[in-house]
């Protein structure tokens, strides 16, 4: 392994996906879903915040046309991740197609924290690959143990993603401005609209944030 480092800074994102994919899993189907609509949902879509959101829809009593479409919804701010992260996954047709399936916030944070062209491509795919296989993997095995979890929300397990996140982002935080200005703006935003619409939209809005990035400093 040319970079062991990676592997074990991955891992901790791949321990708080499979805390967060158990619970999916378990909350689809103590919900009233069969186990193989989180699964295939899982193995399809690959993508936390929007499946959950659908579920949500789903298990309210909404159509599945309804569940799809907020899904889409959340899951366009991987516009953006795409192109940031577009010259690191690869050139050539099969790794950008496989490339594309595995791009998420997690994926994209931590390659874009590294410190050159190689590391990040290299951090991308570690992370990716191992991020699908625990994510599938862990929704499956809580799909398959249904209520005998109880209630997945009293462990605090929505709060693993944020915290792995932010360990992730504070390098490039630390070191750009610019970066710093697009995040405080983004935040500020994300919390302004959060107690007035559904949840994931907030990192949506989010997106606003870029709209100073690359701007100089004033006092330049």
């Amino acid at each position: 392994m040319r970079y062991p480092e990676l592997v074990r800074d991955a891992s901790l994102i791949w321990l708080a996906s499979g805390i967060v994919g158990v619970s999916f899993g378990a909350i689809a189907v103590t919900g009233g879903l069969p186990v193989w609509v989180p699964v295939v949902m899982s193995l399809v879509v690959y993508a936390g915040a929007s499946q959950f959101s659908a579920v949500g829809v789903l298990l309210a009593g909404g159509g599945p046309v309804a569940a799809a479409a907020t899904g889409l919804l959340l899951n366009t701010r991987t516009a953006a991740f795409g192109l940031a992260i577009a010259d690191t996954i690869g050139r050539g047709r099969l790794a950008r197609l496989f490339g594309a399936h595995l791009v998420a916030d997690e994926t994209v944070a931590f390659a874009l924290a590294q410190p050159d062209p190689a590391r990040r491509r290299a951090a991308f795919w570690i992370c990716g690959v191992g991020l699908f296989v625990v994510w599938n993997t862990s929704v499956l095995a809580g799909a398959l143990a249904g209520s005998a979890l109880g209630d997945t929300g009293t462990y605090g397990l929505d709060a693993a993603f944020p915290a792995v996140l932010v360990a992730l982002v504070l390098p490039a935080l630390r070191k750009d401005s610019a970066v710093r200005r697009s995040a405080l703006l983004g935040a500020g935003l994300a919390l302004a609209v959060t107690p007035a619409v559904p949840a994931g939209v907030p990192v949506l809005v989010a997106l606003a944030g870029l709209a100073v990035f690359g701007r100089k400093d004033a006092a330049v």
